[in-house]
């Protein structure tokens, strides 16, 4: 395929980022950087301890830097009116050509700063990233000040906490989607069809029984599992740099135990057993990051394809949340099920490894079905639409 305008424009645009110089003040400069490119790179190995951080902020720096060489600019010339202007464009990246495209290896020409348009999470997020970033190069005597302090609304845009969850399976469409998987396969099925299938099954489970990031999950080793006192516990260091173990249930072991037979191994792990969990074709190599996020989006869009040939229109709004799925959908809906079972909040919070229950609380969905119940009680009377006809809205 040869290359567009769009992807020669690109790719100028990267190489106008390297080369802006944009040099500070030499008396107040704390950092050893020419361009803006190398003082973020700087900023970016204070993380250089947790991977998948520093990709994220790498993310989200490298789309602000483009964005501004587009006009020929650097960091120390955004100003507050331009926050704004930002904020759309991450709403709406356009020319679309330039901006958006699949995921592609990063040396790839065709390789795009976005996937699509960010949803409001998702600018919120990203904005968050990047008040980080200055408020630490004003630190560092790159720039003069930092222009998300100035923003009015800044708690209400720049407050990355949310409400309830969202962007989760819920229980009939997990169910029926971990069917699919288990399906029976074709009996003259490849070697390579049923190690990929057991693959699967293994990744999937993992995330939905676990809540692992996939950052966690790629990093995996067998002997992460380790038995206590008759208990199995999975053993992980997570965001932060904060370990953790996590009880095991049942059918985590037991799909353990299928997987390391499968690979010709004793069916527990010992203590001595460091091998990757997750591995690729040849047996023996771990999964990458990257690797694992397309092997979980794939199978998403396997699903969808699937559920619409079967069930057509009466599925379309479950076809298009598989379609939309993430791999962080699977630790939403992993911690969303738990709650729903029942799971203690304060057990909850251990298997999210997260620091406030109030972070937590935001997977209960019970106060919103109470409410939802009770607001049915309010109605038009006789001469609505549903008079006369019984049961709820469920």
């Amino acid at each position: 395929m040869r290359p567009t305008a769009s992807d020669s424009a690109l790719k100028a645009t990267s190489t106008a980022l390297e080369a802006l110089e944009l040099p500070p003040s030499e008396a107040r400069l704390r950092i050893a950087a020419r361009t803006d490119a190398e003082a973020v790179a700087r900023w970016l190995d204070e993380y250089r301890a947790s991977p998948q951080t520093r990709r994220a902020y790498r993310r989200e720096a490298e789309r602000l830097l483009l964005w501004l060489a587009e006009q020929g600019r650097g960091l120390g010339e955004l100003r507050r009116e331009d926050l704004d202007g930002y904020e759309a464009f991450l709403a709406d990246p356009r020319p679309v050509a330039r901006w958006i495209g699949p995921v592609r290896p990063r040396a790839d020409p065709r390789w795009r700063p976005f996937r699509g348009p960010l949803s409001p999470s998702s600018r919120r997020q990203s904005l968050v990233i990047l008040q980080g970033l200055f408020a630490w190069l004003v630190e560092a005597g790159w720039v003069g000040h930092n222009p998300f302090r100035l923003m009015r609304d800044k708690r209400r845009r720049l407050d990355n906490r949310q409400g309830g969850i969202e962007r989760y399976l819920e229980k009939p469409l997990w169910d029926w989607f971990w069917a699919w998987l288990n399906r029976p396969m074709a009996a003259d099925a490849s070697p390579r069809r049923i190690f990929e299938q057991s693959r699967r099954r293994l990744v999937f489970g993992f995330a939905y029984l676990l809540a692992p990031r996939i950052g966690e999950m790629s990093a995996a080793r067998m002997n992460d599992f380790v038995r206590r006192e008759g208990r199995w516990w999975w053993r992980v260091v997570g965001k932060g740099d904060k370990s953790a173990r996590i009880p095991v249930p049942p059918d985590m072991l037991a799909l353990l135990e299928a997987w390391r037979e499968g690979l010709g191994l004793p069916s527990r792990p010992s203590p001595d057993d460091d091998g990757p969990l997750l591995r690729a074709l040849d047996g023996v190599r771990g999964l990458g990051d990257n690797r694992l996020y397309r092997l979980i989006r794939e199978t998403f869009g396997e699903a969808a394809d699937v559920l619409e040939q079967e069930e057509g229109d009466e599925a379309r709004e479950a076809v298009l949340r598989l379609q939309r799925a993430t791999p962080h959908w699977l630790r939403h809906t992993a911690l969303t099920h738990q709650a729903q079972a029942g799971v203690e909040l304060r057990y909850l919070a251990g298997t999210a490894r997260h620091s406030r229950l109030d972070t937590t609380a935001r997977y209960l969905h019970a106060e919103d079905e109470e409410w939802h119940r009770q607001q049915a009680r309010h109605g038009l009377g006789e001469g609505s639409a549903r008079a006369g006809r019984d049961g709820d809205q469920r």
